[in-house]
């Protein structure tokens, strides 16, 4: 077992029976960014900003700086290459305003995570849904709609998983059932992902 899902285990023993799950999603993220490909996160609420959350520890040196190495580092001027760091790509769905009050004004806005997968998503790519109750109708459409693309898919969510389990390639269900109880699980779960790819794709970082 990776040693920082040893210790999320150690520190939350509750969440012993998700570990295979964190396995399997992280080898989704890895074969995804192995590819050349680039993740997608959704959520509503306390959950878009987990996405947005896990979108940074995954853009930028989250435990490690991630220097700039190789050719694009040789090709920038030194103060530029400096001052950027190795990133794997990775977009939260929430982050788009002027899209999201057009799309909703014109449109149902229950679909606009799926108009922003249809519009930037790829197959080789790989959604991310985050849903306490695996219900939500927004993330389910966003999930079918990265399944017709040719996306892989994973689900973060909480015990009962709700559809959301059905639909997606993998889902870590959390063991709790009220939401604030769900959100404080899928922070150490997704912060653990996070150094597991980090030392996967930068592990020569200082």
């Amino acid at each position: 077992m990776n040693p920082y899902l040893t210790d999320l285990i150690e520190r939350y023993p509750v969440l012993h029976d998700s570990a295979t799950e964190i396995e399997r999603v992280f080898k989704l993220f890895a074969d995804c960014y192995r590819g050349g490909n680039k993740v997608l996160i959704c959520g509503n609420g306390g959950s878009a900003a987990d996405a947005e959350h896990w979108s940074a520890e995954l853009m930028k040196g989250f435990y490690h700086t991630r220097p700039l190495s190789g050719r694009i580092a040789e090709k920038l001027p030194p103060d530029i290459a400096q001052n950027l760091q190795g990133a794997l790509p990775t977009i939260p769905l929430t982050g788009f305003p002027s899209l999201a009050t057009a799309f909703a004004n014109d449109n149902e806005s229950e679909y606009l995570f799926s108009q922003l997968v249809m519009a930037l998503g790829k197959p080789g790519d790989m959604l991310v849904a985050i849903s306490t109750s695996g219900n939500s109708p927004n993330i389910l459409h966003a999930v079918k709609t990265a399944a017709a693309i040719g996306m892989k898919t994973a689900g973060l969510t909480g015990r009962s998983g709700g559809q959301l389990v059905e639909l997606a390639d993998i889902s870590i269900r959390v063991p709790a059932g009220d939401v604030h109880l769900i959100q404080e699980y899928h922070l150490p779960v997704y912060h653990t992902l996070s150094l597991m790819l980090e030392e996967e794709f930068f592990s020569s970082s200082d």
